[in-house]
């Protein structure tokens, strides 16, 4: 399952630049995943400084 980002999320924009597949992008409260483009790497959950990215 694709990760989700929770509504722990700071809006750091720590996780867009370290998603390979470019599936994050800024919301209208915060980050939101692309379920269709994640690959559940994890390099987005490795970056938060909240654990907001969560596998679902």
């Amino acid at each position: 399952m694709a990760y989700k980002i929770s509504v722990d999320c700071i809006n750091c924009a720590a996780c867009e630049a370290e998603c390979p597949e470019t599936a994050i992008s800024q919301g209208d409260t915060t980050f939101v995943i692309d379920p269709k483009l994640c690959t559940e790497c994890g390099a987005c959950a490795d970056v938060c400084p909240v654990d907001a990215p969560q596998p679902q």
